[in-house]
């Protein structure tokens, strides 16, 4: 079985929840004009990040001027000069380094794939924190270990800046469709902040865990250990179907009748029979969760 580790300290029993309107595209207009225009940077354009990043260009929350121009950085640089290409009509900046970023940038999200990727890029001489000073604020959606974000969390206040744990439920399909499902903690005001504009813009929903931060880190890894199970026990059926004669197509078709039907299967199910493995979310980062978990 799978088992969450238990933590010293307690999740708060009061879990604010916001639902966020499928339709941005208003409530970006209006944000803008009660919000000071700044720029916001983008650290880390992989699988998840790539569409994350272009929600913020699309929806309007960044890169509508010189003013609040999306600032972007990524450890392989074409990353940086796809997004530019494929968003010829916004203002995009590209830095040399994730420092550079956070100095040019009053809130800067980042979205790591791993959290040695996130070590390296958080903690080296021109990452992330070299570039924190008094009022940045940093804004972490990669799903790493708890004591990975608290660690973060306490060398970015120790700096004077804000840190909100910000890791997402969703893949590269809702990335890229802005329909993800933010699960956050830390500093409140900076949630508030963002959960209208650019949480919106990415986002479908938000749910905000309280101050302590490692909260939403361990509503994340609930989330994805019973995803991982449900996939696994899935997979096992299949295979059973297709080994006792049955049509897997007319199973999956069964089960999404009944009471355990899912999205997911639906989704993973016709591309598991004929063996189309091309990740939306590599099996790698799967078994990264399933251990820190």
């Amino acid at each position: 079985g799978f088992a969450i580790q238990q933590s010293n300290t307690k999740i708060p029993q009061k879990v604010q929840t916001i639902s966020i309107r499928s339709t941005v595209s208003s409530l970006a207009d209006s944000t803008r004009t009660t919000l000071k225009m700044a720029p916001i940077g983008f650290v880390g354009l992989g699988i998840m990040g790539e569409g994350m990043a272009g929600r913020l260009l699309s929806e309007g929350i960044a890169g509508t001027s010189d003013d609040n121009a999306l600032v972007i950085w990524n450890r392989t640089g074409s990353k940086c000069t796809a997004l530019s290409e494929k968003f010829p009509d916004k203002k995009i900046i590209i830095k040399e380094t994730a420092r550079e970023v956070v100095e040019a940038c009053e809130s800067t999200y980042s979205m790591l794939s791993t959290p040695e990727a996130s070590k390296i890029v958080f903690e080296g001489d021109n990452g992330v924190l070299a570039g924190v000073s008094s009022g940045k604020s940093i804004v972490d959606c990669a799903t790493l270990a708890e004591a990975d974000m608290q660690r973060m969390n306490a060398a970015v206040v120790e700096k004077g800046g804000r840190f909100l744990e910000a890791p997402v439920s969703g893949s590269k399909g809702p990335a890229a469709m802005g329909s993800l499902i933010f699960l956050c903690a830390g500093s409140e005001e900076l949630f508030n902040e963002v959960k209208d504009n650019g949480l919106t813009a990415m986002g479908k929903a938000s749910h905000f865990f309280g101050a302590e931060v490692g909260a939403g880190t361990r509503a994340k890894l609930v989330v994805n250990s019973l995803m991982g199970t449900m996939l696994a026990a899935f997979g096992e059926g299949l295979a059973l179907s297709e080994s006792v004669g049955l049509d897997p197509n007319t199973m999956i078709e069964v089960i999404g009748q009944g009471a355990i039907q899912s999205p997911m299967f639906n989704l993973k199910g016709p591309k598991m029979v004929v063996k189309d493995h091309a990740p939306n979310f590599p099996l790698k980062h799967a078994h990264k969760d399933m251990k820190l978990a």
